[in-house]
C-alpha cells in the first residue's frame, strides 16, 4: 500500500560544513583548528553545520584513517563536549585511545557510550575485547556450517521477530511508506506462525530477509547476502550460473554439469517450481528502494546460486525442466562457491571515472561511482571532471554521453559538482535532507557544457545516483536510455546497526531521509528512461553493450 505525500519544490539557504572549514585549515595545529571552530560558532552560529554531529565525526575519522590519531582524538573530544548526550562521540574517543594504546581511557569511554546507548554494538564488542583478551579466538565468526544448522526455540525466534519489527519501525523514518502498518505486522505474524523449535538459523534469516525487504529501502538490509552465502553448505548451492533476462532464466555457466546442460539453455522450472513463481518469491526477500524490480533483478543475477537454495528450502538435489528437452534433468552437486559478481559491463572503463572521445563530435563520460567525499577523495572527482570538461569544450564535442550504469551512489558533493557542468541556471539539489551545506542554491559553472546530452542508466543505479538522475529527468537535461533506474529522488540514508537479542542476527536500518528537489516525480518507481533498451541473452553472451550501441546509433543517425 502506497502512502501519498504532498509535494512542493523547496528552496533553502543552506549552511556551510564546519568540518570542511576545519579540513581547509589543516596547515594549522589542531589546537588552532579547535579554536577556529569555537570562533566560528560564536561569530556565525547560523552559517555552519554546528548542530550536526556527523559533520564533525567524518572530519575526525578522516584524520584517524590517515594516521593522525592525536589530532583525531582532539576532534572527537570536541564532539563529546558539543554532544554530551550522544553515544557515538564517546565510542570514537574510545577508538582513538585504543589506537594510541591507552586501554584504560579507551574502556572508560566505551563504557560511557554503552551507558548512553545500551545497544551500541561496537562499544559492547570493544569492551568485551579489552576486558577479555583471552577470548579473541572465541570472538571469531561462528563456523559457517554451525551457524547454518543452529537451532533456537520457537519463543526465541518469535521474540526476535517482534524485536525486528519494532526496531525497523522505530528507527527507520519511512518504514511504512511503501507498506501499510497492518500489512507489515501481518507479515511478521505470518513468520512467527512458521517458526518452530526445529527451525534453523538459516531458515530464520530467510524470514527476516523478507521482513526487512518489505519496507522498500535500499539502505536497510541484513548486509546483502554475504552471510547467507557463507553459511550455506557447498552441496546445497544451486550448481549453475544463471541470468534472468526479460522473464526468462538462462544458463550462463555450466561448470561441473557440462554433460547435463549447455550455455544458453532456458530453464522453465526447478524442482517443480516454475521460474516466474521462483523469481517472485526471491524478489520478496531482496531489499530495493521502492521495491524497484530492475534493482532486484541485478541482485538476483549476482546471488542466484545462493538465493535459489534458500527459496527452495535447501533441497538435496536440483532437477530442471529445460526448454526443448523432453525429460527432467538432475544436476550434479555444486563444486564451487563462486558467484556471478563480475558482469561484462560492470567496469565500463578501467577506472571508476573515464572520458572516451569517440570521434570529433561525440564523447562518453563514464561515472561508475559517486563515492567521493569531502573528508576523503572528493578532490580526485573534481579534478577529473574539471579536466574532462575542459577537454570536452576545447574539442567542441557536440554529443556527450554520460554513463552512470553500475553506479551504486555515494556523495552528494560529487553529484552536484557534475550537475554544475550540465545545468544552465541556478538549482536546488535537496528538498529534504538531515544536514548538508549543499542544500542551498547551486550556481552552475561558467564553462558548463552546452551540447546535447545522453544518459545511460540501469537497475544498479542507487542512492545518490537516484538523486542525480531525478534532477536530470526533472529538468529535461537530455535523452535517457536504458532500463528503469534502481532508485529515484526519494531515498533514506544513514544506518544504525542493530542486533537481535536471542539469535544475535545483525541488520542495518536507515535512520534519515534525503530527497532531491525533483519532488514532482513519483516515489514508488525508479527514474524511467526515454528509450527502454535492455540486453538480451545473445548480446550478454557475446559481450555486446546493447545500450551503448543503441545510443551511438541514435547519435549517428
Amino acid at each position: 500500500m502506497l502512502k501519498n505525500h504532498s509535494k512542493q519544490r523547496m528552496v533553502k539557504t543552506g549552511k556551510s560544513s564546519v568540518g570542511q572549514q576545519l579540513k581547509a585549515h589543516e596547515h594549522l595545529p589542531i589546537e588552532e583548528r579547535i579554536a577556529l571552530y569555537h570562533r566560528l560558532k560564536k561569530e556565525s552560529p547560523d552559517a555552519y553545520t554546528f548542530g550536526y554531529e556527523d559533520d564533525l565525526t567524518m572530519y575526525g575519522y578522516s584524520l584517524l584513517w590517515n594516521d593522525k590519531t592525536e589530532e583525531a582524538l582532539e576532534v572527537f573530544k570536541l564532539i563529546v563536549s558539543e554532544f554530551p548526550h550522544s553515544s557515538n562521540p564517546y565510542d570514537s574517543v574510545g577508538e582513538a585511545y585504543l589506537k594510541l594504546g591507552d586501554k584504560e581511557k579507551s574502556l572508560a569511554n566505551y563504557q560511557k557510550a554503552v551507558e548512553i546507548d545500551p545497544e551500541n554494538l561496537n562499544a559492547l564488542a570493544q569492551i568485551d575485547r579489552i576486558l577479555h583478551p583471552e577470548k579473541a579466538k572465541d570472538n571469531a565468526p561462528v563456523n559457517s556450517s554451525e551457524l547454518f544448522d543452529q537451532v533456537f526455540s520457537a519463543q526465541a525466534y518469535q521474540d526476535d521477530l517482534n524485536q525486528l519489527g519494532q526496531q525497523l519501525t522505530s528507527i527507520h523514518p519511512n518504514a511504512l511508506k511503501f507498506i501499510s502498518k497492518e500489512d507489515f505486522w501481518q507479515l511478521i505474524n505470518e513468520k512467527k506462525a512458521l517458526v518452530t523449535d526445529r527451525t534453523t538459523y538459516a531458515e530464520f534469516a530467510w524470514h527476516c530477509d523478507e521482513i526487512i525487504a518489505s519496507i522498500g529501502c535500499s539502505h536497510t538490509s541484513a548486509g546483502g547476502f554475504f552471510r547467507e552465502r557463507e553459511m550455506l553448505p557447498l552441496a546445497l548451492r544451486f550448481p549453475l550460473g544463471v541470468r534472468h533476462i526479460n522473464g526468462q532464466l538462462f544458463v550462463i555457466e555450466n561448470i561441473g554439469n557440462e554433460d547435463k546442460v549447455v550455455v544458453k539453455d532456458e530453464i522453465l522450472s526447478i524442482n517443480g517450481v516454475g521460474v516466474a513463481e521462483l523469481i517472485k518469491d526471491i524478489y520478496r526477500h531482496i531489499p530495493a528502494q521502492a521495491n524497484i524490480k530492475t534493482y532486484k533483478g541485478h541482485v538476483f543475477n549476482t546471488w542466484a546460486k545462493t538465493l535459489m537454495a534458500y527459496s527452495l528450502n535447501f533441497p538435496g538435489n536440483y532437477e530442471l525442466i529445460v526448454k526443448g528437452k523432453e525429460k527432467p534433468i538432475r544436476l550434479h552437486p555444486s563444486q564451487t562457491k563462486k558467484s556471478n559478481f563480475e558482469e561484462p559491463f560492470k567496469q565500463p572503463c578501467p577506472a571508476q571515472l573515464c572520458l572516451e572521445i569517440i570521434d570529433a563530435k561525440t564523447a562518453i563520460l563514464t561515472v561508475a561511482s559517486f563515492n567521493y567525499y569531502w573528508w576523503a577523495n572528493l578532490s580526485e572527482f573534481k579534478d577529473f571532471m574539471d579536466n574532462s570538461f575542459r577537454e570536452i569544450n576545447k574539442k567542441g564535442i557536440k554529443n556527450l554521453v554520460i554513463d552512470v550504469r553500475f553506479n551504486g551512489g555515494g556523495s552528494a558533493h560529487s553529484s552536484i559538482h557534475l550537475l554544475k557542468y550540465l545545468i544552465d541556471e541556478p538549482f536546488v539539489y535537496y528538498s529534504n535532507v538531515p544536514y548538508d551545506e549543499e542544500e542551498g542554491i547551486q550556481i552552475p559553472f561558467e564553462n558548463r557544457y552546452k551540447g546535447k546530452l545522453y544518459f545511460l542508466i540501469d537497475g544498479h543505479g542507487n542512492s545518490t545516483t537516484g538523486h542525480f538522475m531525478s534532477i536530470v529527468k526533472d529538468r529535461k537535461l537530455g535523452t535517457i536510455v536504458g532500463e528503469e533506474l534502481g532508485s529515484n529522488q526519494f531515498c533514506t540514508a544513514g544506518q544504525k546497526i542493530c542486533k537481535l537479542s536471542n539469535t544475535g542476527m545483525e541488520f542495518y536500518v536507515a535512520n534519515s531521509t534525503c530527497e532531491s528537489s525533483a519532488t514532482s516525480l513519483p516515489d514508488e518507481i525508479g527514474i524511467l528512461p526515454d528509450h527502454f533498451v535492455s540486453q538480451g541473452i545473445d548480446d550478454y553472451l557475446n559481450n555486446v553493450d546493447t545500450v551503448k550501441e543503441y545510443v551511438l546509433g541514435v547519435i549517428g543517425g
